[in-house]
């Protein structure tokens, strides 16, 4: 798992969660370069993506770029999910599903575990 956050304390606090529910993080990126760059490195399996990101580059550009290239999919995590933006993210970026901020590491986790039920269903090793 990558956590894409550029809010320091948000970023933290879920990768506390995720590690503390049996997740591995495999890093944090404040941006959508670093987030590409991270994802190629590590190959994780999933990206939590924020859509407003620092930097000329959004979530979104990024997740389609990891998704294009890598075939890593994301899941938004934003409190930017207007129809428009969810019409964009719904692109190229193909995400496994969205969170809406704020939530609790309760909600995080819970998606994060049905994002890679999701995709664990997709790529033919069951539900």
């Amino acid at each position: 798992m990558l956590v894409v956050e550029d809010e320091y304390f948000v970023a933290l606090a879920a990768e506390d969660a995720l590690a503390s529910a049996g997740f591995e993080v495999v890093g944090v990126a404040a941006t959508a370069e670093e987030a590409v760059e991270i994802a190629g490195t590590e190959r994780p399996d999933l990206v939590l993506m924020d859509i407003r990101l620092a930097g000329a580059r959004d979530g979104i550009d990024a997740a389609s770029e990891i998704r294009g290239r890598l075939g890593i999919p994301s899941l938004f995590a934003t409190a930017h999910s207007d129809a428009a933006t969810r019409a964009r993210g719904e692109g190229a970026a193909a995400p496994l599903g969205w969170l809406t901020k704020p939530y609790a590491p309760t909600e995080l986790t819970a998606a994060v575990a049905a994002a890679l039920a999701k995709l664990r269903g997709q790529d033919g090793e069951g539900t």
